[in-house]
């Protein structure tokens, strides 16, 4: 019999308590897999997310929540700002590119994004099937939305109100699915795409491409003229009462702006009358609004212009998505900190363990080392077969721990909410083995007592005893 088949045997005759410290160690290497697969994630998501973004402009609020919302979609929005003055920001010398986004709707949990054909270069997105869209209500979808909705070229879907899946579903108008975008590694592989105008249109918003009458919005019915020769609404701009009102100009020359209440003629609410009881905390966009509008820098200087202007000069925030993230990544690692610290107690209750079970063991198996040095086996012949048992055990327990892990990731993977990182399972990362390496270390380090002992083993001792 080799000295293998002699340590698993030894083993396996003390099956309970073998199995309680495999298991421990497979436990914490599986939680230090989890930590370090999913901070990794994070940290690229992060970083890939933002890379080509550079500010990001929204209502005041929050700054985290600006950036969560419009980057990382998994918040709600701060609320709308005005198209018009995106536009106006927009062009400003020190502005490369300013991509508007409009949030609204959702479909099984997956973000309906309405933007415009620039999104894409913001991400260095490319179409794998079908094309961009043309028209409003035409979607293009990221690989994760194809793969986990089983959805292709030509699919109908609708969505759903709000930011939660059982939102109210619009029926009146399906989408329909025109192109499917290449694997990014980025959140928009879990998002849906289209223009702005299908965003507005959804929920019956009048803005400056189309007609729209007679649109309720809280019990009121609006009426709205289109300028004829720019195919543009007129509006009235109140800065001094910060409302923003549409208008139509009557035959005396001046605007009025009336609703129609129980047959009653009522004088125009202002702003905040409309942004209250629309589900989910959040305001849709209407018409002339949109949520948040991505910025790309033309040069390095304007940093430290851009955002003071925004801040200082409009009515609107700029947010950092590098000091965001940053202030994200930080809250986020001591959450993964501390469970670092439970596995590695996790691992040291392994060890302790292994190192029980092995000295429990020797006292039995005393008489036995006896025989086997009366018949030649020398004293580090003992000291190596209690180590390697030491060592088997834990390293046993270090690749259980290691599939695990991985299938905890696959789980966490399918259940989380369709705007999560996208987290690579079942690929293994060569970094990994430190894991099972410092779980043999740990079971060396158990061994080295009940090793010892085993080495000091007095032949005479023991058969005099017998």
């Amino acid at each position: 019999m080799n000295s293998l088949q002699l340590v698993w045997k030894n083993i396996t005759q003390q099956l309970g308590s073998t199995l309680l410290s495999v298991l421990l160690t497979a436990f914490g290497v599986a939680i230090l897999c989890v930590i370090y697969i999913t901070g990794e994630t994070f940290e690229k998501q992060l970083s890939s997310n933002t890379k080509n973004i550079d500010l990001v402009v929204g209502e005041k609020g929050s700054p985290l929540q600006l950036i969560l919302s419009s980057l990382y979609h998994v918040d709600n929005p701060t609320g709308n700002i005005r198209l018009d003055a995106a536009r106006e920001l927009s062009g400003n010398p020190f502005i490369e590119l300013a991509v508007p986004i409009s949030l609204g709707d959702n479909f099984n949990g997956h973000r309906l994004i309405g933007t415009e054909p620039s999104y894409l270069d913001l991400y260095n997105l490319r179409i794998k099937e079908g094309s961009l869209w043309s028209d409003s209500f035409e979607a293009v979808i990221g690989s994760d939305v194809a793969r986990k909705q089983k959805l292709k070229i030509g699919d109908v879907f609708h969505t759903a109100h709000g930011l939660a899946a059982d939102g109210h579903v619009h029926d009146e108008h399906p989408f329909r699915i025109v192109g499917i975008l290449e694997r990014s590694n980025t959140v928009v592989d879990n998002l849906i795409l289209c223009n702005l105008e299908s965003v507005w249109d959804v929920h019956g918003i009048a803005h400056g491409d189309h007609d729209h009458d007679d649109h309720a919005d809280d019990g009121h019915e609006h009426s709205h003229e289109h300028d004829a020769a720019d195919g543009h609404d007129h509006h009235d701009h109140d800065d001094a009462a910060a409302h923003h009102q549409h208008s139509d100009t009557g035959a005396d020359g001046h605007q009025h702006h009336e609703h129609e209440d129980d047959g009653e003629i009522v004088a125009e609410r202002p702003r905040e009358a409309f942004v209250k009881n629309i589900g989910d905390d959040m305001l849709e966009a209407r018409g002339d609004e949109v949520t948040a509008l991505l910025v790309k820098y033309a040069s390095p200087a304007a940093m430290g212009i851009v955002p003071r202007l925004v801040n200082q000069s409009t009515d609107m925030q700029a947010a950092s998505p590098a000091i965001e993230s940053t202030r994200l990544f930080a809250l986020l690692g001591v959450g993964l900190d501390s469970l670092a610290v439970l596995a590695y107690v996790i691992m040291a209750i392994a060890g302790l363990s292994v190192f029980i079970s092995l000295y429990n063991a020797l006292k039995q198996r005393k008489y036995d080392l006896a025989v086997m040095r009366s018949m030649g086996a020398s004293k580090t012949k003992l000291f190596s077969l209690v180590l390697v048992e030491g060592l088997v055990i834990t390293c046993l327990g270090g690749f259980i721990g290691l599939l695990l892990g991985h299938a905890a990731l696959f789980i966490i993977n399918e259940q989380a909410s369709e705007s999560a990182a996208f987290i690579e399972a079942l690929r293994f990362n060569s970094r990994e083995l430190l894991l099972i390496l410092a779980a043999c270390l740990i079971g060396a380090i158990a061994a080295v007592i009940p090793a010892i002992k085993a080495y000091r083993t007095s032949i005479s001792a023991v058969l005099g005893d017998r």
